[in-house]
C-alpha cells in the first residue's frame, strides 16, 4: 500500500490500522512497564516486530525532521519504527549523512528507552560509524548514568565483533560488568558470548579474568553455549 504522504501524521495513521488491542497488553507486561519497572509508563499500539519491518521500506524518504518527532511518539512500536527507519537510511546514505544519522542518534536517546530500541539500532548506526574511526563516544557513553546509553555502548560493539574486531568490545565489557542492572548483566553477557561464537579463546581469556566476580546473570549468559559440564565448572568456581 502506498502511504497518503510522508509526514508523521500519515505514518501513524497507518500504524493505527494494524494495531492489535491483545497484543498490546502482551507487550506492556512483556516489557515491564509497571510503577517502578524498566519501561514504567510505555505504551504499545499492538503490532509484531515482523509486520513493523514490512512497512518500513513505505517510509524510507521520510525527512529526519519528521522521523525525529515519530521516535518523540509516547507509542513504543512507533519509536522503534523511526529508529528501524534510521538504520534503513543509514545503510543507503553517504559518508556525511551517515555522520548525520549517527549525531540524530546520540542527540535523542532519551527517546531509545527500552532494550529493543537499543538492540535494534545501536550497533547499526552507532557501531556501524564508529567502525573505521575514534570510538571514544562508546566509552563516554558506558558512564552514563542512563541505563539505556550504557545498553548503546556495549551493543554497538556488536557490529566490531561482527567483523572479529573484539578490543574495544572487551575493554566496554570491563568497565559495565559492575552494573547493578539485570539489563546489563545480559547485554554483556550476550556480547560475549558473540565473541566465543568467533574465538573462543579470547572469550574463556576474558573469563578467566572476570567470571568469578560476574554478576550470576552475565556469567551464565556469556557461557550459554558451553559444553554442560564446563558450565558447571564456571557456576562453581572451579575454572
Amino acid at each position: 500500500m502506498v502511504p497518503s504522504s510522508l509526514s508523521v501524521p500519515a505514518v501513524h495513521q497507518h500504524l493505527q490500522k494494524l494495531a492489535d488491542p491483545k497484543i498490546a497488553q502482551q507487550c506492556q507486561r512483556f516489557f515491564k512497564t509497571g510503577p517502578g519497572d524498566y519501561g514504567e509508563g510505555d505504551q504499545f499500539l499492538g503490532i509484531r516486530v515482523p509486520v513493523l519491518r514490512q512497512q518500513v521500506t513505505l517510509y524510507r524518504d521520510l525527512a529526519n525532521t519528521e522521523v525525529i518527532s515519530l521516535l518523540q511518539s509516547p507509542f513504543h512500536e512507533e519509536r522503534l519504527f523511526a529508529l528501524l527507519l534510521w538504520v534503513k537510511k543509514f545503510q543507503k546514505a553517504s559518508e556525511a549523512e551517515q555522520e548525520d544519522l549517527f549525531r540524530l542518534y546520540l542527540s535523542h536517546t532519551q527517546y531509545i528507552n527500552n532494550w529493543d530500541l537499543v538492540d535494534s539500532s545501536a550497533y547499526q548506526i552507532v557501531g556501524a560509524f564508529l567502525a573505521d574511526k575514534d570510538r571514544q563516544p562508546v566509552y563516554e557513553l558506558s558512564q552514563s548514568q542512563s541505563l539505556w546509553e550504557r545498553r548503546i555502548a556495549m551493543i554497538a560493539t556488536f557490529q566490531w565483533i561482527r567483523h572479529h574486531d573484539f578490543e574495544d568490545a572487551l575493554a566496554i565489557a570491563k568497565l559495565l560488568q559492575e552494573n547493578s542492572e539485570d539489563l546489563m548483566h545480559k547485554a554483556v553477557g550476550w556480547m560475549l558470548r558473540e565473541i566465543g561464537k568467533r574465538d573462543i579463546a579470547t572469550e574463556k581469556t576474558f573469563l578467566k579474568a572476570h567470571y568469578a566476580n560476574m554478576p550470576r546473570t552475565m556469567l551464565r549468559y556469556a557461557i550459554e553455549k558451553f559444553p554442560e559440564p564446563e558450565r558447571q565448572q564456571y557456576l562453581q568456581g572451579l575454572v
